[in-house]
């Protein structure tokens, strides 16, 4: 039997931390199952003659900071060649992002396993994907009207802003009624009035941390994630600074979790980050999902192998098919 070919879309294996990166984790997994990995950027793809082809590179990878992968030199594959293929290019969310979406449901139709499916990612925004769940989300504006999101701030004292495109904690503020800077942060963060963007309430409980809860098929893993703000920051973002604790799930966690699942089954969504803060659902992240090493390490799971599991198991569904 000829081992499964996997293709992973990602940013430079060269640039990552392997020790906290989750395709790295799956990449890892593939090798324990004697899969054969691929790895290639968004920029790396083409179409020929009715065809969808990546320049790729066949890579192993190791579990070793100082000498995590090897390359083999680029090759031109055909995408339907491939078992499978991960889509984990990190935001920004632009235009060749969605490109790299086109690409890969020509690879879909020709009976390729995408993960996530690539309609989906250009449908499930990972900050409006949640207006879809509104008795699961803190209060909420998406607006480019600076004089809405104003009286929304004005309302409710204290309140996050933030691009729709986003990641990483990158150019989220808090405003709060009176603060000298609304005008400007608005003006900069809508482009003048001319790009919507997201106001939520202030959640104090953020404190507690911003929980990662991790999805697969809609089953959430058993823990979550708490990355808890620097000293001084509201940001529950482990690249603004953040401390990653884990926990397990709680039970509203659970309940928010089972109110987004059909969503995400339906949708072909296999992997999912979802972000709550108290409460509260405050992201669906579907791009490129992280702290699967941090959880791991904390419980000593294999979520890697979980997914792995059910994409081998839609494998077989297609083949039986």
């Amino acid at each position: 039997m000829k081992p499964i070919k996997i293709a992973v879309l990602m940013d430079d294996i060269n640039n990552i931390k392997s020790y906290k990166d989750s395709s790295f984790a799956m990449m890892l997994e593939a090798t324990k199952r004697n899969w054969e990995i691929y790895t290639f950027d968004a920029h790396h793809l083409f179409a020929q003659n009715g065809e969808v082809f990546a320049t790729c590179s066949k890579t192993q990878v190791f579990d070793d900071t100082q000498h995590w992968y090897e390359k083999q030199d680029q090759v031109e594959c055909s995408l339907q060649d491939f078992d499978v293929i991960l889509m984990r290019k990190d935001p920004p969310f632009d235009m060749n992002y969605i490109y790299a979406t086109y690409f890969l449901e020509q690879a879909e139709k020709d009976g390729v396993l995408v993960v996530n499916k690539p309609q989906s990612l250009r449908d499930a925004n990972e900050k409006l994907f949640a207006l879809n769940f509104p008795h699961c989300i803190a209060k909420t504006l998406v607006s480019s009207n600076q004089e809405q999101i104003k009286k929304f701030i004005k309302k409710r004292g204290i309140s996050v802003v933030k691009p729709l495109d986003g990641m990483g904690g990158k150019d989220i503020f808090k405003l709060e009624q009176g603060d000298d800077n609304i005008t400007e942060v608005l003006g900069y963060l809508t482009h003048q009035g001319s790009t919507p963007i997201m106001a939520q309430e202030f959640l104090s409980e953020i404190s507690q941390g911003d929980k990662r809860i991790l999805l697969i098929n809609g089953e959430p893993i058993n823990y979550a994630l708490a990355r808890m703000p620097a000293e001084g920051s509201f940001k529950g973002n482990l690249a603004a600074g953040a401390t990653g604790v884990g926990q397990p799930l709680s039970d509203r966690d659970r309940y928010l979790c089972e109110q987004i699942a059909p969503t995400l089954k339906a949708k072909g969504l296999m992997f999912v980050g979802l972000d709550v803060i108290g409460d509260y659902i405050t992201e669906i992240n579907v791009t490129s999902p992280t702290c699967i090493r941090e959880l791991d390490t904390q419980f000593n799971l294999n979520i890697a192998a979980t997914l792995f599991d059910a994409i081998e198991e839609r494998l077989n569904q297609n083949v039986s098919n």
